[in-house]
C-alpha cells in the first residue's frame, strides 16, 4: 500500500478496530455477484493487509484459489497465519506486490477485489483498464475506498502538517484531498470499459470507545506516513501527537456512550461485459 512517505505498517495497531474496519469489506462482498468460473474460481485481494478479511473470500468461495497481495512485510507476516489449503478444496495464499504496479497478466481472474487500499495509490484510476483486461468474461472488479478526506480527522491532520512548526518536515508526506475521485468518475471509467457497474457511497457512524479513540483509529491508517517520518525523533513524534490529539478531542467530543466517528466510504462493483 504505497504512499508519499512509504509508511511502515503496524498490524496490531490496525487490528485494534478490526470489527469496524471489516464492516465495509463485508458490505462490499455482499454485492459481488456469482463468479463466472465454477468450481475453483481465481480471486485476487489487492492490498490484503493482515489477511483477516481476505479469509472471508475463502469462506464464501471455499473451492477458490485466493491470493492476497500486499507490499508490507509486516502485514504479510501477520497474514501468513491464514494461508493454506481450505476444507472445500481451495487454497489461500499471500504474496508481495505493490498495488501501484501489480498486473494480473499472465493469469486471468474471476474476481479482483481491493479494500481500503487504492486511496494510497497515486493515479490508481489509470490502473483500472489493466485490471479489467485481466478479468475473465463475466469477471468482477470490486473496490472500496475511504472517501472522507474532507472530514476533520483528515483536514486537521493536513493543516497541522502545513503549519509553521511542522511544514518543513511534514508538509509533503500526506495524500491530498483528491486521493479518491468522485463516484461519477469511477462509474464513467468502468462503463467506458464495457462493464456493468454499480458505484455508491455509505457513511458509517462508528461508535468508538476508550481514550482518544479517533486518534487511536488513525494511528493504524492515515497517520502512518507521519509516524514513519518522525520515527527517528520520539520527542517530535509525541509533540505532534499532543497537538493533533487536542484538535481531535474538540472535533470529536466524547458522548455518554462513546465517541461518534462518521466515516464515508466509496464502493464500486463492476462485471466485465454483463449485468451486475
Amino acid at each position: 500500500m504505497p504512499s508519499t512517505a512509504s509508511p511502515t505498517w503496524d498490524p496490531d495497531q490496525y487490528l485494534r478496530h478490526s470489527g469496524h474496519r471489516a464492516r465495509p469489506f463485508r458490505d462490499l462482498l455482499a454485492q459481488v455477484p456469482a463468479l463466472p468460473t465454477a468450481p475453483a474460481p481465481r480471486i485476487a485481494d489487492l492490498g490484503c493487509g493482515p489477511g483477516n478479511v481476505t479469509v472471508l473470500l475463502a469462506e464464501r468461495w471455499p473451492d477458490a484459489h485466493v491470493t492476497g497481495f500486499d507490499n508490507s512485510a509486516e502485514m504479510l507476516r501477520e497474514a501468513g497465519a491464514f494461508a493454506g489449503p481450505r476444507a472445500g478444496g481451495g487454497r489461500l495464499e499471500f504474496a508481495h506486490a505493490d498495488a501501484g504496479t501489480w498486473a494480473p497478466a499472465p493469469e486471468t481472474y474471476d474476481l479482483i477485489l481491493s479494500n481500503a487500499t487504492l486511496q494510497w495509490v497515486p493515479g490508481h484510476a489509470d490502473r483500472i483498464p489493466g485490471w479489467v483486461a485481466g478479468l475473465r468474461p463475466g469477471g468482477v472488479l470490486a473496490v472500496q475506498m475511504p472517501a472522507n478526506f474532507d472530514a476533520p480527522s483528515h483536514t486537521l491532520m493536513r493543516e497541522l502538517c502545513a503549519s509553521g512548526r511542522w511544514r518543513e518536515r511534514l508538509g509533503a508526506v500526506l495524500r491530498h484531498a483528491d486521493a479518491v475521485l468522485p463516484p461519477t468518475a469511477y462509474l464513467e471509467r468502468l462503463t467506458g470499459l464495457g462493464c456493468a457497474a454499480d458505484v455508491w457511497e455509505t457513511t458509517y457512524q462508528h461508535l468508538l470507545t476508550g481514550d482518544d479513540p479517533v486518534l487511536d483509529w488513525v494511528k493504524g491508517t492515515g497517520l502512518r506516513p507521519i509516524l514513519t517520518t518522525l520515527a527517528d525523533d520520539p520527542a517530535a513524534r509525541e509533540a505532534f501527537l499532543d497537538e493533533y490529539r487536542a484538535l481531535l478531542r474538540e472535533a470529536y467530543p466524547a458522548g455518554a456512550h462513546g465517541t461518534v466517528f462518521p466515516f464515508r466510504r466509496l464502493f464500486a462493483v463492476a462485471r466485465k461485459g454483463g449485468a451486475v
